[in-house]
């Protein structure tokens, strides 16, 4: 079966008294997930802070926005995949666009962070989407089995049914310029059949693929109503826990569990 999951990813915002009003806040007014999952991803400086204020059975996921794959040593800034496990951590995203982009994040780089996310008993969410110009020029699968068959590598048939994977078109991204649920699902039915080659078997089926880009309230439905479309992962619109509440409710009311 695969779980709806809605993720929103906070990425540089929120200190961590910010983040605990929030976190309290959209408790309030989400008080049952049943048939879906949900998870936030606080900046590393307030996890703590969101681990405590989510309590001792939390409704809510806590992931992390990214991890270094070395289990510690001189690595000024960064943070492993244990640090994040003693934090409380279910998930991390891997590969998000902005990572490859502004910090030059390459393709081998996310296949070393899945596999230590693993490792740690991490859930990987690795991130693949083109730029604009990529699907102008009609690259879109080229890049997107590319990011996939690299992140991918050396993973096994069973870790592989159990990844989830984030479909965000870059030029999607901020822009309020969400892609089509159509442009959406043809993707998703490709990484689903990319997923089946690296596997050798059918473990495309088993894998949650989310859709992220200017993913609103108002739109959400139009995405999850399709089967191949597993959730969502949430930027601007999760930042204000009225609005995120109310993604929530229609993600609720939009997608039962699937086989």
């Amino acid at each position: 079966m695969r779980t709806c999951f809605i993720i929103g990813n906070w990425k540089m915002n929120k200190s961590a008294s910010e983040a605990t009003a929030f976190v309290r806040e959209l408790a309030q007014q989400v008080t049952d997930l049943a048939g879906i999952h949900v998870g936030i991803t606080p900046p590393f400086t307030a996890l703590h802070a969101v681990r405590e204020a989510l309590g001792p059975a939390p409704l809510f996921l806590l992931g992390a926005q990214n991890l270094f794959w070395e289990e510690k040593g001189a690595f000024t800034g960064e943070v492993s995949g244990a640090m994040l496990k003693d934090l409380g951590c279910h998930f991390v995203l891997i590969g998000h666009s902005e990572r490859r982009q502004y910090f030059g994040d390459q393709d081998a780089w996310t296949n070393k962070k899945i596999l230590a996310a693993i490792r740690h008993g991490l859930h990987p969410i690795l991130c693949v989407g083109e730029t604009l110009q990529d699907r102008d020029a009609g690259n879109t699968n080229l890049v997107i089995q590319r990011q996939l068959r690299a992140g991918l590598a050396g993973i096994e048939s069973p870790s592989l049914a159990d990844m989830t994977i984030a479909y965000e078109p870059v030029w999607a991204i901020g822009t309020g310029r969400a892609a089509s649920p159509e442009q959406a699902v043809l993707v998703h039915r490709m990484i689903r059949g990319t997923i089946d080659e690296l596997s050798g078997l059918d473990a495309g089926r088993h894998v949650r693929i989310l859709y992220g880009g200017s993913v609103t309230p108002q739109n959400i439905a139009d995405f999850l109503i399709s089967e191949e479309i597993d959730g969502a992962l949430v930027g601007g619109a999760c930042l204000d826990s009225a609005c995120f509440a109310t993604l929530i409710t229609v993600a609720l009311d939009s997608k039962p569990a699937t086989a």
